[in-house]
């Protein structure tokens, strides 16, 4: 009997990855969401007393990159294969098109609420700007 079916060949890579490690990553990457929504859930049912605001944004966000990371080991083999530069170049370029879109979808929403908010537009204008009357 072969146990073929356990192993993934990875183009350019030498050596095969087991389904193990993408249940691994799995089995992680679902920890880390799961830890992340039951501290939000948490902090709504406690009346954003605990845990506090300003503790529970710096710890989803270090989650979110921890999972980032497992997902980038584990689902994309980042780093397996002896020669990762084109992988990493690629890489980079998605991540400055993504920051890209993040970022400018950001500036996009901040311009609307600015010129489409409603009563009192010409008082937040003339603040803004400094403009005395």
């Amino acid at each position: 009997m072969s146990r073929d079916y356990h192993m993934k060949t990875i183009p350019g890579n030498t050596k095969p990855v087991s389904y193990r490690s993408y249940i691994t990553g799995f089995i992680i990457s679902l920890s880390f969401t799961f830890s992340a929504y039951g501290l939000v859930v948490a902090h709504l049912n406690t009346g954003h007393r605990w845990p506090g605001d300003h503790v529970l944004l710096p710890i989803i966000i270090v989650l979110a990159l921890a999972q980032f990371i497992v997902q980038l080991v584990y689902f994309l083999h980042l780093g397996v294969e002896p020669r990762p530069r084109w992988k990493l170049l690629v890489f980079g370029f998605m991540t400055l098109v993504v920051a890209i879109l993040v970022f400018g979808s950001l500036w996009i929403m901040n311009n609307l609420k600015y010129n489409m908010s409603p009563g009192g537009t010409d008082t937040s204008i003339i603040k803004d700007e400094g403009i005395h009357k």
